[in-house]
């Protein structure tokens, strides 16, 4: 006789209201989009963190404190952005847009893994051994320690992995996994977080660390329930243009580590390719004498990143002038457009107005509103900024300046690139002497006296 499968439920996750079909709106809370399905009965008592059941309360030096080694991959880029590499037992989510490196990225890991000696298991639910092998041989050599196969069924992966018993698990992807206690297709809500919870699950109680892929929506999100991400230790972010061949690596989640380190990759034929020094990267075709460029001393995570803004500010053919920003937020252009109305009294009013960061990068922090409005002002007044200027800061809605994080690293970088003036917020700066000219301002028509004379 089969044996029954478990019965779901969808649930909703606003305020627990459960129903056996899926709903798009809930009748108790009227909340959309909040059902998720949950496994009824027996099978639901046995959660992810069931492995922890047996334990007892203890004391914090009852615990043992020895540092954990670290699995360092090889890759400084990487290792930077974990903390300092892969902590042994840990759930690492990587997510990304489709063909963007993500699944080149996990596999030259496991690549560097296996040549220092230690046991590698990849799963590939997307491809064929015999694909995944073509990529391995692309990327360079590999040792028997790299066990590679194709499967989608969890249970299965975790019965492998429990016999092979690897240092890493790389799963690629999570939205091909499913679990047969689940009725439903893979890639759904359900299936997702229940083959999370399981390979959390296995991760904790057996000291492998797991490494899975997740893909992403329009929207940027890691595809399934929010709650994905809070289950895993770590979530790294891998962005960039396809166009471009510069990725930047990003953690929005660590729990053994800093969120605010940042890793830097340039795609190539042999694929990806770390840069460690990356402050100069985007200015190697800067021409001299064009309007509407500036340089901007950025932060990408702890380290300096001299980045190219350019504008263009045209008259409008149409009565509603048009507003573009790439790299940039959009709303923080409409933002420093008004500001340059009001303090310099500039009419963009019947001009549409461009702004683009040079090299596919994007530019999330505020430092680099002084200099997307100086070049914003250089295309408006067809008047080029020398190539030797260099500016930063954060601009209020009142038109002063504000200060930044970590000046001294921006100037000391800007100097080394052969930089002889910078606009600075003004402040107690700790500068060396410097062959460059250092003009502190305090507010937006300060500062653009400063730049253009």
């Amino acid at each position: 006789m089969a044996k029954a499968k478990n019965k779901t439920n969808f649930v909703c996750q606003a305020c627990g209201y459960t129903t056996v079909t899926w709903m798009g709106k809930c009748p108790n809370c009227e909340a959309w989009d909040s059902f998720m399905e949950e496994l009824d009965g027996p099978s639901k008592k046995q959660s992810y963190l069931s492995f922890m059941d047996s334990s007892k309360p203890k004391t914090v030096k009852s615990v043992a404190t020895e540092k954990v080694a670290r699995l360092e991959t090889g890759i400084s880029e990487f290792d930077r952005v974990l903390g300092g590499g892969i902590v042994p037992g840990s759930l690492i989510l990587l997510g990304g847009d489709p063909g963007i490196g993500k699944s080149t990225m996990l596999l030259d890991v496991a690549m560097r893994f296996s040549q220092k000696d230690v046991d590698v298991l990849y799963i590939s639910g997307e491809e064929s051994e015999s694909q995944t092998a073509m990529r391995a041989s692309r990327l360079g050599n590999c040792t028997d320690k790299l066990l590679i196969m194709t499967a989608t069924d969890l249970d299965s992966i975790l019965l492998q992995a429990t016999e092979i018993k690897p240092a890493l698990l790389v799963i690629d992807s999570i939205q091909t996994m499913y679990s047969s206690e689940l009725q439903t297709a893979a890639g759904s809500v359900g299936q997702v977080r229940e083959c999370t919870a399981k390979l959390l699950k296995f991760a904790k109680s057996t000291g492998v660390a797991v490494l899975i892929i997740g893909h992403v929506t329009k929207d940027g999100n890691i595809a399934g329930p929010r709650l994905l991400e809070h289950m895993v230790d770590v979530v790294l972010q891998f962005e960039g243009e396809r166009s471009y061949t510069f990725r930047v690596l990003r953690a929005l989640k660590n729990r053994f580590g800093s969120t605010s380190e940042s890793g830097i990759f340039s795609m190539e034929e042999g694929g990806l390719v770390e840069i460690t020094n990356p402050a100069g990267l985007f200015l190697e075709e800067r021409e001299n004498h064009v309007t509407g460029s500036v340089v901007c001393g950025s932060l990408e995570g702890n380290r300096p990143l001299m980045v190219e803004f350019q504008a263009l500010v045209a008259r409008t053919p149409y009565g509603m002038p048009k507003r573009t920003a790439v790299g940039f937020d959009y709303n923080r252009v409409g933002m420093l457009l008004a500001i340059l109305e009001r303090k310099l009294k500039l009419d963009f009013g019947s001009f549409d107005a461009y702004v683009n960061v040079v090299g596919g990068i994007k530019v999330t922090e505020t430092a680099a509103d002084l200099a997307v409005m100086a070049a914003l002002v250089s295309s408006y007044k067809n008047k080029p900024i020398p190539k030797d200027v260099m500016v930063f800061g954060e601009v209020g809605l009142t038109g002063e300046i504000r200060r930044v994080m970590a000046p001294e690293k921006r100037i000391a970088d800007a100097v080394k690139l052969g930089f002889t003036k910078i606009i600075v917020p003004a402040g107690n700066l700790k500068i060396k002497e410097t062959k460059a000219k250092i003009v502190q301002v305090r507010t937006v028509e300060e500062a653009f006296s400063k730049i253009f004379d």
